[in-house]
C-alpha cells in the first residue's frame, strides 16, 4: 500500500510538472546536437549543460542567467588559459590557482552564484578533463552561447503567441482567491463557525506564495515580450500589474490581520452584526472586479477595464460604507479591527488601480467611512 501510494504521489508530481522535464530534455538534445554538427566541436559538454543551468532558474530570470553563464564560461576558460601556460596543466597548484583566481575575479566583478560557479567548472573542466591540444577559448565559448540561446528559445515555445496569458491567469487566480476568503470569512461569522473563521485564517496566511507567484509572473512576462520583437510593444501593459503589487501585497496582509479578528469574533458569545457579513461581501466583489480590472488592462481591454475598475470602486465603498453604519454603534475591539481593515483593504484595493492619487483614494475612503475630513 505504501509503495502504491508513493507511485500515486509520483505520478502526480509528474503531471504537474512534465513540461519543464521534456523542456530540459529537448533544449539540451538540441544544444548538443547545434554544437556537434554546426560547430563541429567533438565534446560539447558545456553546450547542454548551459542549456540545462538556464533552464532551471526561474521564469523572468533566464536571459539574464544565460549571459551570465556565457561570462562565466568565458571568465573561467580565460583563467584557465592563463594559468594552464605559466604552470601547467594538472598539478595540484595548478587546480588551486584556478580556482583561487575565478573565485577572486567573480567576487571582483560582482557575479553571483550562477557565474561564480560556471566560470570555476569550466576552468577545471580545462586544466582537469580536455586534452592538451584541445583549443581552449573558441569552443566552449560558442558552446555556452549555443545552450543558453537554446535554452531561451526552448522556454518561450509555450508563451510565444501569448506571452501574457499565464500573468493573466495568475491575476484572475490571485484577486479570486482574496474575493473567496473574505466571502469565506462572511460567512464564517454568518455561522458563528470558529472552525470555519481558523480555516479562513489558514488560508490568508498561504497568501504571501500568491503574491510571490505574482512577482514571479511580471518578471517572466516582461522577459518574454523582450525576447519577443513582435510584441515587445505590450511591454506598457506590465507597468498596470508591476505598480499594483505592493498595493495588493498590502491588501492581503490587511485581510490576514482581518482573519485573524475573525477567528477572536467568532469566539464570543455575542451575536455578529448581519452588516458585517454584508461589509465583507462587498468587499469581496470589490476585489474580484479589481482583479478583472487589471486582466482586462493587460489584454489590452481599456474599455472594459475601466468598466471593471468602476464596479471596484463602487463595492468597496460600499463595503466601507456599511462598516461605517457598525462603527458609529460603538463596536467591541474585534468589530473594530475588522472594520479598521475593511478600510485599509479598500484604501490599497483603490491605489492598486491607481484611479487617483492617494490622497484623493484616502479622502473618498474616510468619507464614506464617515469620517471627518482632514
Amino acid at each position: 500500500m505504501a509503495r502504491l501510494s508513493w507511485l500515486r504521489v509520483a505520478a502526480g508530481r509528474l503531471r504537474q510538472r512534465w513540461w519543464p522535464v521534456v523542456e530540459a530534455t529537448v533544449a539540451a538534445t538540441v544544444a548538443w546536437i547545434l554544437a556537434t554538427r554546426l560547430v563541429g566541436h567533438p565534446q560539447p559538454f558545456f553546450a547542454p549543460a548551459a542549456a540545462l543551468i538556464v533552464l532551471g532558474q526561474a521564469r523572468g530570470q533566464r536571459l539574464r542567467r544565460a549571459v551570465e553563464v556565457v561570462l562565466g564560461v568565458a571568465g573561467g576558460v580565460l583563467v584557465a588559459d592563463v594559468v594552464i601556460q605559466a604552470l601547467g596543466r594538472g598539478s595540484t597548484w595548478t587546480v588551486f590557482t584556478v580556482i583561487l583566481l575565478t573565485v577572486v575575479l567573480a567576487a571582483a566583478v560582482g557575479a553571483t552564484g550562477v557565474t561564480l560557479v560556471q566560470a570555476a567548472v569550466s576552468a577545471l573542466y580545462l586544466v582537469v578533463v580536455a586534452p592538451p591540444t584541445e583549443s581552449l577559448v573558441p569552443f566552449r565559448f560558442v558552446d555556452a552561447l549555443i545552450g543558453g540561446a537554446v535554452a531561451l528559445a526552448v522556454s518561450q515555445l509555450v508563451d510565444a503567441r501569448r506571452p501574457l496569458a499565464p500573468l493573466i491567469a495568475e491575476v484572475r487566480g490571485t484577486f479570486d482567491e482574496m474575493g473567496g476568503l473574505l466571502a469565506g470569512i462572511s460567512d464564517a461569522l454568518d455561522r458563528h463557525d470558529e472552525r470555519a473563521a481558523l480555516a479562513a485564517l489558514a488560508q490568508a496566511r498561504g497568501m504571501d506564495a500568491r503574491i510571490d507567484r505574482l512577482r514571479e509572473g511580471v518578471l517572466a512576462a516582461g522577459e518574454a515580450l523582450w525576447l519577443n520583437l513582435r510584441r515587445r510593444r505590450h511591454l506598457g501593459r506590465l507597468r498596470s500589474v508591476d505598480s499594483s503589487i505592493q498595493q495588493i501585497d498590502y491588501a492581503v496582509r490587511n485581510v490576514r490581520v482581518l482573519a485573524r479578528a475573525g477567528v477572536t469574533l467568532s469566539r464570543q458569545p455575542s451575536p455578529v452584526p448581519a452588516d458585517l457579513g454584508v461589509a465583507l461581501r462587498c468587499l469581496a466583489d470589490a476585489v474580484r472586479a479589481a482583479g478583472e480590472a487589471l486582466a482586462a488592462d493587460l489584454q489590452g481591454h481599456e474599455e472594459a477595464a475601466d468598466g471593471h475598475a468602476a464596479r471596484a470602486d463602487e463595492a468597496a465603498l460600499d463595503a466601507v460604507r456599511t462598516a461605517g453604519r457598525l462603527y458609529a454603534a460603538g463596536p467591541s475591539l474585534p468589530l473594530a479591527m475588522i472594520i479598521g481593515q475593511v478600510r485599509a483593504t479598500a484604501i490599497d484595493l483603490l491605489r492598486g488601480l491607481g484611479v487617483e492619487d492617494d490622497a484623493a483614494v484616502l479622502g473618498r475612503v474616510d468619507q464614506a467611512l464617515g469620517l471627518p475630513p482632514v
